[in-house]
């Protein structure tokens, strides 16, 4: 998972017991640090109050536990994914603070990775060609990437029958120089554009004329159904823009 979140270029710090291990990846250049995680101090010095997402992958159920309220108390809005052993361990996880339970008959470290990834808004195309790399470097598959869409996750909360994905308009999309109301993705497929990132500015709520360009990040929202249904409108291999 390391290596797969170097790809992605997203900054990450990881906290290992095993004294061999830290030795052996700090070597390789990994940013590890030897130490006890069900220790406050540790998880503060690895600055875990500024942390987006916390992976814990744990083998002990009462130290999982442990690190869980401790990450909790220090950090409210982190994303806690986390692997257990045990079925049973699912619910007290959830009502410790975990947002994602992931039994270990189940996980992967692609399972995990995508999550990450999905968490990040990245587009679903560019998370399959990432997990692709992951698969090539020996990771085995035990279970297809996850198909949850990334999302908004306080709306996601509100709107529990909508899902909010991202998708990037690549070169030769016939979406490019087109306008929103041209393409009228509302009326022809059933989903909105809620807003484009475009390098870095995001353009919230776009109007009826703004234009597509090469590159756009587009944040759509409908249902997981008509979003599958207009994936590939916005890839290169897409013949056209309009449908009847």
């Amino acid at each position: 998972m390391a290596k797969a979140a170097r790809v992605a270029e997203i900054p990450y710090a990881i906290i290992e017991m095993n004294p061999e291990t830290v030795r052996s990846e700090q070597a390789r250049g990994e940013p590890i640090s030897y130490g006890d995680a069900t220790q406050e101090v540790v998880l503060q010095h690895a600055n875990i109050k500024d942390a987006r997402i916390v992976v814990i992958v744990i083998n002990d159920p009462a130290t999982t536990r442990r690190i869980i309220e401790i990450t909790r108390r220090l950090n409210v809005k982190a994303h806690l994914i986390v692997r257990t052993r045990y079925l049973q361990e699912i619910k007290p996880l959830y009502e410790l603070g975990a947002n994602e339970v992931i039994p270990e008959e189940f996980e992967t470290s692609v399972e995990i990775f995508s999550r990450v990834l999905t968490k990040y808004l990245m587009p679903r195309d560019e998370i399959e060609k990432l997990v692709a790399e992951v698969r090539a470097d020996g990771y085995e598959m035990l279970r297809s990437l996850s198909n949850m869409p990334a999302s908004f996750s306080d709306l996601k909360l509100q709107l529990h029958d909508v899902d909010i994905s991202s998708f990037r308009i690549s070169e030769g999309s016939q979406l490019i120089g087109k306008t929103l109301a041209q393409i009228d993705l509302r009326r022809l497929y059933g989903i909105s554009v809620v807003a484009i990132r475009r390098e870095s500015r995001i353009l919230p709520n776009p109007g009826a004329d703004t234009q597509f360009q090469v590159s756009d990040m587009l944040f759509v929202l409908g249902t997981s159904e008509k979003i599958s249904e207009a994936i590939n409108l916005f890839s290169s291999s897409y013949g056209r823009y309009n449908r009847s």
